[in-house]
């Protein structure tokens, strides 16, 4: 067995609100939604009218640019409302879901014995392609293109993250059947990347068709592209294609069924959560119907509801649904209070980096954060703090720079191809500058996707 690649650079943020390995199943949602916004550099058009009904994997858009990807509904009902944001741009597609279960019949096949357009043309009628991303850019892969590599990361190592070890429990088939047929979709290797220490399930371990990695190492150890890095790295070219666990099952269960099976388990997480577990819903559920009387209520603290973990999801509210990517859901406090004294007051229940308060002498602490970044914008000089973080061989704060000047040579010389915004996530929260790294990696990666398209 290959020795563990080792992550020494990162962050472990000690948060309050783990969730206990109990699998709950969350009421059925009257409502499902799936969101435009979730796939960057989409642009929708809509396939059905408000009253029509639908099945799970009905077509409910496709993509402008690329018409051969479909994005499907993940459940049976009918298609009620169409939610538009600025520029007629259209956010959130609703359905009224009849708790019938209907689904339309892809057919069921073992993919080692369908060629790579069979399969590829199952996924794209099915509604999972969208599942399948590419680096560079983190966007929906091309399917007319073929990746160097796949990769999966096996464990979350994000705040709170789920444990997918617990997840994937009496899945491993489905899993395996997946990965099968992620393998048939590159003639390059897939790689899966294991925890060395914590992932013990077999179904990870001992996976075939695959190349497994073994990571030890603070967050962002569990990100695909930190595992990208480090076992393959993409140079101007090249293509790398990723999935999550999640949806490798989802594919696995399309070729077994037959069907859009989008039935998950994600992790209700958080200090404002009263009982943080497990919870089996379906993609794209309403949050108000997974934490219904499971969040602390105090009078001069609102809760901040955040589909995902908190350095990369999307802030969202009880009537908001379940993001397309994310397996979990966060509850923190908002950080709307001003504070007497702000970080000179000595506090044993503040969390920093740099030591500033006592509770590093207490390692073992978890804390109850909140929303609050403690200050406005500073001005954006040379710290060294982005490179204690960021376990990457590149210069981040050079990058950064080279973006903010459009600078689109010296972005390619600092690899802007490798990175995403996940991957700058710790970098926004130690920033002593408090700018918006991840929107200014995306609007980057977004210039040299224009400049090359």
């Amino acid at each position: 067995m290959s020795k563990p690649i080792k992550i020494k650079k990162g962050l472990n943020i000690p948060l309050q609100g783990e969730a206990e390995k109990i699998l709950n199943s969350a009421s059925r949602s009257a409502k499902y939604g799936v969101c435009p916004p979730d796939f960057h550099g989409l642009t929708p058009k809509m396939l059905v009218k408000e009253g029509d009904k639908v099945e799970a994997g009905t077509p409910l858009f496709f993509d402008k640019y690329n018409e051969e990807i479909f994005y499907t509904s993940p459940v049976s009902g009918v298609f009620s409302d169409l939610v538009r944001g600025d520029k007629r741009r259209i956010l959130r597609v609703t359905i009224d879901a009849d708790g019938a279960d209907n689904h339309v019949d892809f057919g069921a096949a073992d993919p080692l014995q369908l060629s790579r357009e069979e399969i590829v043309k199952k996924l794209l009628k099915s509604g999972l392609w969208p599942a399948i991303r590419q680096r560079p850019y983190s966007v929906v892969a091309n399917p007319q293109e073929s990746p160097k590599a796949i990769f999966v990361s096996a464990f979350d190592s994000a705040p709170l993250g789920a444990d997918l070890d617990f997840i994937l429990n009496g899945q491993e088939q489905e899993f395996q059947t997946g990965l099968n047929a992620l393998s048939k979709l590159t003639d390059g290797k897939v790689h899966l990347g294991v925890h060395a220490e914590n992932t013990l399930n077999r179904g990870f371990t001992e996976a075939k068709n695959v190349v497994v990695n073994r990571f030890t190492g603070p967050h962002p150890a569990g990100n695909v592209g930190i595992q990208i890095h480090h076992v393959d790295p993409i140079n101007k070219g090249d293509i790398v294609w990723y999935a999550g666990v999640q949806h490798v099952i989802m594919i696995g269960r399309l070729f077994e069924k037959g069907i859009y099976d989008a039935a998950k388990i994600i992790a209700l997480t958080g200090s404002e959560v009263l009982n943080p577990r497990y919870y089996k819903v379906i993609q794209g559920a309403r949050i108000e119907d997974v934490v219904q009387n499971n969040v602390r209520v105090e009078a001069d603290i609102r809760p901040r509801y955040i589909s995902g973990d908190v350095l990369t999801g999307t802030k969202a509210a009880l009537n908001d649904y379940l993001r397309f990517y994310h397996d979990q859901i966060t509850i923190i406090p908002e950080g709307d209070k001003p504070e007497i004294f702000g970080w000179i007051a000595p506090n044993i229940d503040k969390f920093s980096i740099s030591r500033s308060f006592p509770a590093f002498l207490m390692p073992w602490r978890k804390f109850r954060l909140n929303t609050n970044i403690r200050s406005g914008e500073r001005p954006f000089v040379v710290t060294g703090v982005y490179e204690k973080v960021l376990p990457m061989d590149i210069m981040p704060m050079q990058l950064l720079k080279s973006i903010m000047i459009n600078d689109i040579d010296m972005m390619e010389k600092l690899g802007i191809y490798e990175v995403s915004p996940e991957d700058f996530a710790l970098c926004e929260y130690v920033c002593p500058s408090k700018i918006d790294i991840q929107d200014t990696i995306r609007d980057g990666l977004d210039v040299i996707r224009k400049e090359f398209a």
